[in-house]
């Protein structure tokens, strides 16, 4: 297939019960949190892992960045990636998330940096959050103390709508040969959705792909920009209280006034939203065909 020619921008949400959508290290693994607005946080490298999770596990499609182990069960390192390929021209070729994330790595005389066609900002909820301090035990006594089990504690969010916002530039893909393909974005919108209902792990169990539109524009070097901060998460409820997606609406209507004023420059759209989601426009519910009903609108099969 050719390479892509049009750009696109990506607008993705996603919702998380009872769980922690991405740790700090540095932190005690604790959710990111804004302190200053108390918004949850999720880094764009969270959400690139998810995508490649499922790409290589549930796609069978070759990912450069793995955690990959060799024969005796040790973590592959940078230099045993790069020597599993002849040269960057393979890695890129082979790749799906080079071609799509890009990829630095220097090591010896191998070095690679590719600035990738698709970016994200960090995610963020459109809510306040809280965090919650779960402490438990376990069955299994430690070394130490044989008579009982251990102590378990972790850190969650009660809930926490997130949306991301992402550009898919042609420019980057053409400049750089690289071969970035209509199906290999089809490949990334199917990864964010099903990748996220896939995060089945003890932190990660209770995500939910919520709403994914991809605006893909006709005229060359134009896009609307922000459409992360076209949307707004309506509740009765405080912030804090929230506890699922029936708990407000999500109001679009400045996201759709947006998309109507730029109608000429956009071929069309795809998308997928979940059942649970109610969408409003000027205070009313109303479907994504209905507030969208101007434009080419392809219902995402995935």
């Amino acid at each position: 297939m050719a390479c892509i020619k049009n750009r696109s921008e990506i607008l993705f949400l996603y919702d998380v019960t009872d769980a922690n959508p991405n740790g700090d290290p540095v932190d005690e693994n604790k959710p990111r949190i804004d302190e200053e607005t108390g918004v949850n946080i999720v880094t764009d490298v969270r959400l690139k892992r998810t995508v490649r999770d499922y790409l290589y596990y549930y796609k069978n499609l070759d990912v450069f960045v793995l955690e990959l182990r060799d024969d005796k069960g040790n973590l592959k390192t940078k230099e045993d990636r790069l020597a599993d390929f002849k040269d960057n021209e393979e890695i890129i070729k082979k790749c799906i998330d080079v071609r799509l994330f890009g990829a630095t790595t220097a090591v010896k005389d191998k070095t690679m940096t590719v600035t990738g066609p698709v970016q994200f900002k960090y995610g963020r909820s459109l809510h306040r959050v809280n965090v919650m301090y779960v402490k438990g035990t376990t069955v299994m006594p430690s070394g130490q103390d044989k008579k009982q089990g251990t102590f378990t504690e972790k850190y969650i969010l009660p809930y926490s709508l997130i949306a991301f916002y992402g550009i898919v530039n042609e420019n980057a893909a053409a400049n750089q040969g690289i071969d970035l393909t209509e199906e290999d974005v089809m490949y990334l919108l199917e990864g964010l959705w099903n990748g996220t209902k896939n995060l089945m792990s003890t932190s990660k169990a209770g995500q939910m792909p919520r709403l994914l539109l991809q605006v893909v524009y006709k005229e060359k070097n134009f896009h609307i920009g922000e459409l992360d901060k076209r949307i707004k998460f309506v509740s009765e409820k405080n912030d804090e209280e929230i506890r699922d997606i029936k708990d407000g609406v999500l109001d679009i209507t400045e996201l759709v006034v947006a998309l109507n004023r730029h109608k000429d420059t956009i071929d069309r759209i795809n998308y997928k939203v979940d059942e649970r989601l109610v969408l409003s426009m000027d205070g009313k519910a109303i479907s994504i065909k209905e507030a969208l009903s101007g434009f080419d609108l392809n219902e995402l099969s995935f």
